[in-house]
């Protein structure tokens, strides 16, 4: 319940339903039953944190357990954190209206880099310290996860504790732990000596970061018994792992407002610049079966017409052909929407195609991202342009008038002739609609093209690769968007260069921007990754103030026997199978992918051996 205070702020903002909460399968709980209260917070907006499965999952696992209540936290956007700072409204849990500080735990997801500013904007928005040090008592408790935790170092200093990997299981165990600390009075600093023996946790206040004298990590010494290397948790068995089977229904339209139903983790791919395509492995599935069920009953749940599929590469499921016709016995009849996003080019089966006739037409997306195939074997994505255009093609053929094609601009050994093949390539599936006979007179064809900025990151073979400078980049996109002009059929999209920069500098970084970030934020950043909130000379006058050059993180190529700021973390990736697919992406030399050929990772090995990409 809110109080009347904070109600009569949501009389002043735009959104207000972004913090009611009692929402259609939110939870509330009797306070006094309750040994944990666990605020689980992301950095942004409402309707960006209400579309994240992440949160869905973990929100309703905290919530199965009688002794402890999540609630959800989300970033206030800039018209409500005026009106909370000017009447003294601290950060609250949207389940009950509570303060956060007053809660065990709050968690943090870390997205994307971007977010890290309103990180600390919202631990001063509970009245927190937003420095670990300074918050000395046991509780509450800042812990974070998530795919950037595989490199926390650029934020080490405001987080008490980083969960790697897979969070279902290390997040009982610490739920577990905490509620025996409180109970004993221990200390903070002895909570975190016991929750540093548990695996996936890192404790950053005990590790030691000593430099050589040109900046580079000379040494990382451990403290209070924490492990030398800290590895990441994996969820085992899929089909008997938690996942919930209602989400929270939002009363606003969010980003992804629908259903989503996880079908594998992991993915047989290897593209070379792809994080989440090594962090997520070993590959493992679900059965179609288990799939069918939990699709269903959230269907069910929360009366959504739309069902997503997700993983990294839908259309690897190795049970997609059982999974669809299971899907589509009942959602069909019940008019509901199934949606297969991140499919691959080179298998998209004609009965998968079949299949997707039977539903709501929308526009397909495919992401060859580079324009050339020298430059797709450098980077592994194993996609011909016979492919694409014959993907293509059966798309048209089944009634398909839009295509948006993704792709990445400064990649490693990147020329202006790669460039130049994007705007070939789409315009060959722009001549290929307008070559089918069967298609739709009179319909014009849609092909739109997405350029992101390549950013190295950490666990990917193109780990010790430079980044683009921001003049590089910008001196590209203009180059592509002369490429793309003479086509009218073809439009055409990219990221700023000064947000893809910033995230090189953050995701390759060590602790000594900490304090960039926090003086960063003092000045006034928040919401880095949206455009109308963005600042980049506050951002530079942060680097200068505290004597950082973002070019070293961003723009330095790194040797192989230089020690990186995530090098004390075990994410199952052997750093000589990176090396070996580092020195195959300068060569243009492709890899099989784990369906084909095992090419000996090593994930495997933090999953008792074993891996579903044979299946």
């Amino acid at each position: 319940m809110l109080s009347k205070q904070q109600e009569k702020l949501l009389k002043s903002v735009q959104k207000p339903a972004r913090y009611t909460g009692g929402e259609v399968n939110s939870v509330v709980k009797d306070k006094s039953k309750i040994k944990f209260r666990y605020a689980f917070c992301f950095p942004d907006d409402y309707e960006i944190g209400m579309s994240h499965l992440g949160m869905k999952i973990l929100y309703s696992l905290v919530n199965a357990r009688e002794d402890s209540w999540c609630e959800r936290v989300f970033a206030p956007w800039d018209d409500m954190e005026q009106l909370m700072r000017e009447n003294n409204v601290l950060l609250y849990g949207l389940e009950s209206g509570d303060n956060i500080k007053d809660f065990d735990m709050i968690g943090f997801t870390l997205q994307y880099e971007m977010s890290y500013t309103n990180i600390l904007n919202m631990l001063d928005l509970a009245g927190l310290p937003v420095r670990s040090v300074d918050r000395k008592d046991l509780t509450p408790l800042v812990v974070a996860g998530g795919p950037c935790a595989c490199n926390p170092e650029p934020i080490s200093a405001f987080v008490d504790l980083f969960m790697l990997g897979e969070g279902e299981e290390v997040t009982n165990e610490l739920i577990d732990l905490l509620i025996k600390h409180k109970e004993m009075g221990s200390s903070k600093e002895q909570f975190l000596e016991e929750a540093a023996q548990i695996q996936g946790v890192y404790v950053p206040a005990f590790y030691n970061v000593n430099y050589n004298e040109d900046g580079t990590i000379k040494e990382v010494i451990n403290t209070h018994n924490a492990p030398k290397t800290v590895k990441k948790r994996v969820i085992s068995d899929l089909n008997n792992v938690f996942y919930p089977d209602k989400f929270v229904v939002p009363f606003i339209d969010i980003v992804h407002d629908r259903a989503v139903s996880e079908i594998f983790r992991g993915c047989i791919r290897g593209c070379r610049f792809c994080q989440a395509g090594f962090i997520y492995r070993p590959i493992r599935e679900k059965s179609s079966d288990v799939a069918n069920k939990q699709s269903k009953a959230l269907c069910e749940s929360t009366g959504y017409d739309e069902i997503s599929l997700c993983s990294l590469s839908t259309s690897d499921y190795s049970e997609i052909d059982k999974l669809i016709p299971k899907m589509f016995d009942w959602a069909l009849k019940k008019s509901i929407n199934v949606s297969l996003p991140s499919l691959r080019v080179d298998n998209f089966s004609d009965e998968l195609m079949e299949e997707l006739q039977k539903v709501r037409r929308s526009g397909l997306t495919f992401a060859p991202e580079a324009g050339t195939q020298r430059l797709r074997d450098a980077i592994n994505k194993n996609v011909t342009e016979g492919e694409v255009i014959r993907t293509a093609e059966k798309a048209f053929k089944g009634g398909w008038t839009a295509v948006k094609l993704y792709f990445m601009m400064g990649l490693p050994t990147e020329t202006l002739e790669d460039l130049k093949g994007i705007a070939e390539l789409a315009q060959t599936v722009v001549n290929t609609y307008y070559q089918n006979p069967d298609r739709i007179k009179g319909k014009s064809v849609a092909v739109s093209i997405s350029v992101a900025s390549f950013v190295p990151k950490p666990f990917t073979p193109f780990q010790w690769e430079p980044q683009d400078t921001k003049e590089m980049l910008e001196e590209k996109q203009k180059y592509l968007l002369e490429c793309v002009k003479p086509y009218k059929k073809i439009q055409y999209s990219y990221h700023e260069s000064q947000t893809s920069f910033l995230e090189g500098v953050f995701a390759r970084g060590d602790r000594k921007l900490c304090d960039v970030i926090e003086s960063a934020w003092r000045k006034g950043c928040k919401f880095d990754s949206w455009d109308e909130f963005f600042d980049f000379s506050k951002w530079q006058e942060a680097f200068s103030e505290c004597g950082v050059q973002p070019e070293f993180y961003a723009n330095r190529k790194r040797e192989f026997n230089e020690i990186l700021p995530w090098d004390m973390f075990d994410y199952g990736i052997r750093r000589k199978f990176l090396e070996e697919e580092n020195i195959k992406a300068h060569k243009s030399e492709t890899t099989p992918n784990c369906r084909e050929k095992c090419s000996a990772c090593g994930a495997n090995m933090l999953n008792g051996g074993k891996c579903d990409a044979k299946r």
